[in-house]
């Protein structure tokens, strides 16, 4: 009987001191984690994620940039698509009125914001007082690639990017520089051989594994979880264009070693044709993005980019391309009221379409439409005495952004590929060599 109840006992102890247990492990979920920011609440008044590592992270960052008058405005995709989201909530909410923490407590690493570089005042001074209010900061330089090949100026180092970390989350501000084309150019993050890559995660990065490219955006003041931020007017616009970013530098360097080699043509016809085709140009992209028409310099534009950054002048025309999926059945009337009236209609829209347009001093535009197969793309060409077509195949490309003639402008991420297939490959392959065709058009022509 002893034994029984001994069993009995230490089997109620063992029950009570479970339930206990349990009951503190439900406490713990429920009421203290939720108190130090641990969970997020949605009763009504609440103060839940006011305390969470990245709301104190940013509400810091914010006060520094204020007390500083750093214009820096917010680019995170995640809480700008949260914001979008219920943009009107956040239109309707003042200073200091937030209950809930909805979007800066969102978990993750980074917040990102960006800062137009020629705003920036005090930047060394900037950097000292974060360090002060306990960021640590991580600056990344790099050399000026515009600069790229000036021997004086070629060391130029600019700085692309601030990481500053508080506690376990991080602030990635993204240095912007203005471009001659009215944009703003991002630089791409390349850590030193110095650079601790355990400082933060940077494969989880939302910007600068490559350079990036934007419209300048028209920023406005919103209140979000209580603080005062600013954020593009326009939200869905930039969101829009962060995956679509990519830009490409122009060889500045090859340029110069071609014109060594190469003489540059500055006689008073060739300096006319480049004005006049440079207007083109400007008015033919004026006119597609009006239309909403995506498009890219194609051919003998497109080289003339790549291998001396200019117009090739004695090409006679300007040429571009367009997916056949962003035709418009208005883009013949289109160019005919911007000045630019029809010479030469070839193909179909179905079946191999070419345009081209008469610009003012004889200078032509023609655009080329591609066509996308299972494994590579395509445009035709039609022979205009004997009406006899020709395909001409490409190797699958995207689009990248990049700056000629002080215009951002699209080029294919493949530039390489893409111009061998037009023109054949480099003469150290073998080939008859892209890189001499440089007197005149119809030379090209023999030499490829």
């Amino acid at each position: 009987m002893s034994r029984i109840n001994k069993n009995v006992i230490l089997a109620l102890l063992t029950l009570t001191s479970s339930a206990f247990l349990l009951f503190q492990l439900y406490y713990y979920k429920h009421y203290l984690s939720a108190k130090n920011g641990a969970g997020l609440s949605k009763s009504k008044g609440s103060q839940i994620g006011f305390d969470s590592i990245q709301w104190r992270a940013v509400k810091k960052f914010i006060m520094l940039t204020s007390s500083q008058n750093v214009p820096v405005f917010l680019i995170d995709p995640l809480i700008l698509e949260l914001i979008n989201k219920n943009f009107e909530q956040v239109k309707n909410t003042s200073h200091g009125s937030a209950s809930e923490c909805k979007f800066l407590c969102v978990p993750r690493d980074f917040t990102a914001f960006a800062l137009q570089y020629h705003l920036w005042k005090n930047e060394e001074g900037w950097f000292r007082i974060a360090e002060n209010m306990g960021f640590q900061c991580l600056k990344i330089e790099s050399k000026d690639p515009r600069l790229d090949g000036i021997d004086s100026l070629s060391g130029t180092e600019i700085p692309l990017h601030y990481i500053c970390k508080l506690a376990a989350h991080a602030i990635h501000l993204v240095v912007f520089h203005e471009r001659s084309g009215n944009y703003l150019w991002h630089g791409h993050l390349r850590l030193k051989g110095h650079i601790d890559r355990k400082f933060v995660p940077f494969r989880k990065l939302q910007f600068g594994r490559y350079p990036g490219a934007f419209d300048r955006p028209e920023l406005q003041q919103v209140t979000v979880d209580g603080l005062v931020l600013l954020i593009p007017k326009d939200p869905v616009h930039f969101l829009e264009e962060v995956p679509h970013s990519r830009f490409i530098e122009c060889r500045y360097k090859e340029a110069r070693a071609f014109f060594q080699q190469y003489l540059d043509d500055n006689t008073v016809e060739a300096v006319a044709f480049r004005k006049s085709a440079k207007e083109l140009l400007q008015l033919a992209a004026r006119t597609l993005k009006k239309l909403g028409v995506r498009f890219w310099l194609s051919s003998g534009t497109c080289l003339g980019w790549y291998r001396q950054c200019n117009i090739i002048p004695y090409s006679k025309d300007v040429d571009l391309g367009i997916f056949i999926q962003d035709y418009k059945s208005d883009i013949i009337s289109a160019f005919h009221d911007a000045g630019l009236p029809l010479k030469h209609k070839f193909g179909k829209v179905e079946d191999s379409l070419e345009l081209s347009f008469q610009g003012k001093d004889d200078v032509k535009l023609d655009i080329f439409f591609f066509y996308e197969e299972t494994d590579h793309m395509w445009n035709g060409g039609t022979q205009a005495k004997t009406g006899k077509k020709f395909k001409y195949l490409f190797p699958k490309f995207t689009l990248c952004w990049t700056e000629f003639v002080d215009m951002k402008l699209h080029v294919p991420c493949e530039t390489i590929e893409y111009i061998e297939a037009n023109y054949g490959p480099p003469l150290h392959t073998g080939g008859l060599g892209w890189e001499r065709a440089h007197r005149s058009e119809e030379s090209l022509l023999v030499e490829w």
